[in-house]
């Protein structure tokens, strides 16, 4: 018995041996695919570093994001707590009625006090006395629908809505909660899936009063689709199908890329190969973008402060405007958009989800 124990001993040293050296030799990744997120590089090795502590507090930092295999030992991982445990979430992550979401709890007033900070800023330098119309749209996540109902601790949406509503009264409040359910999203990601939020687009242009009604098609991208929470969670989860909705308006309209003056499409085909394919939709992330619906038979402005929800709305709205121009102030100054905008007379839309609202310190 000994014997084999020492064996044991031997072979798991061997193998622990041969997985340090391995990350020794290795060259290092520059990002996690699972996590959407950059990893620790390899930190300067200077007689300062080593002397103040530095160096070995980021090298630790460096061997766990770079450790060999790291995303199959996370999977078991996460599979031990999930369901050997009983661990009702992982990572933040829960699994609930077919879908995963993250816990989003508490309700961060502080945030929310910072967000409309923001807001109100934007309107005292742009809007006031300029904008012809004003529209607040909040987006529940998805535990709006799921979490407090399956026994997972919820934010109070209520008081987040009633907190926005307070610190815009210069805004037309437009409560969208009833128009979704949890499968109005995917069920591995945090995003709304654009076939299912038409009545939101509907919604928003009534508010307006602009034209309403165009028709769409649907086409299914080939790839599959595994989401944001697929890899932060590291539970096994089913790929699933990103549609996007499309007709000759649509086709026909162009994108212009305020910043850089590149022109792309609606539905940017350079990012079927990305990372996370919902960049499709006006090619992700981006601070400043004016689309164009040459064939519009008005030539009114939408203008739509926005996070990434944002992205697969605005495509819905050009039915019913010449110009819908989107800015995302998480990349952006404000005080640089007078350089590139003109607020004079234009509807404007802030649409922003509770997640950025809760964090919203990623704001300018």
């Amino acid at each position: 018995m000994q014997k084999i124990r020492n064996l044991a001993f031997a072979f798991l040293a061997l193998v622990w041996l041969g997985l340090c050296v391995f990350a020794w030799c290795k060259p290092s990744q520059d990002i996690s695919d699972w996590e959407r997120r950059k990893l620790v590089q390899m930190p300067e090795l200077t007689v300062q570093n080593l002397l103040s502590g530095s160096f070995m507090t980021k090298f630790q930092e460096y061997t766990l994001d770079q450790f060999p295999l790291r995303d199959g030992f996370r999977q078991g991982k996460s599979l031990f707590q999930y369901y050997a445990l009983g661990q009702l979430d992982n990572n933040g992550i829960y699994l609930t009625e077919g879908h995963a979401a993250k816990l989003e709890y508490p309700l961060d007033k502080r945030s929310v006090e910072n967000a409309l900070e923001k807001f109100q800023a934007l309107y005292d330098q742009y809007l006031e006395g300029t904008a012809e119309n004003i529209l607040m749209v909040v987006v529940p996540d998805k535990g709006y629908y799921l979490a407090e109902k399956n026994g997972y601790p919820a934010m109070d949406y209520a008081a987040l809505l009633e907190a926005v509503a307070a610190g815009t009264p210069w805004a037309e409040q437009l409560d969208i909660t009833g128009l979704l359910t949890a499968d109005s999203y995917y069920r591995t990601d945090t995003h709304w899936r654009q076939e299912a939020i038409v009545p939101v687009a509907q919604a928003v242009l009534g508010a307006f009063g602009a034209e309403n009604g165009d028709t769409f098609t649907e086409v299914a991208l080939e790839r599959p689709f595994y989401g944001v929470y697929h890899g932060q969670a590291a539970l096994p989860m089913a790929a699933e199908e990103m549609v996007y909705l499309t007709n000759g308006t649509l086709e026909a309209c162009s994108v212009l890329h305020l910043d850089t003056g590149e022109v792309t499409q609606v539905y940017d085909a350079n990012m079927l190969d990305s990372r996370d394919q919902y960049d499709i939709f006006l090619s992700g992330a981006q601070p400043l973008l004016r689309l164009e619906n040459p064939d519009a038979t008005t030539d009114r402005e939408l203008i739509v402060f926005r996070d990434s929800f944002g992205s697969s709305l605005a495509p819905l709205l050009l039915q019913g405007y010449r110009w819908v121009t989107l800015i995302d102030t998480r990349y952006i100054s404000p005080a640089l958009l007078g350089d590139y905008v003109n607020f004079q007379g234009k509807d404007v839309l802030f649409l922003y989800s509770t997640l950025v609202l809760n964090g919203s310190a990623a704001l300018k």
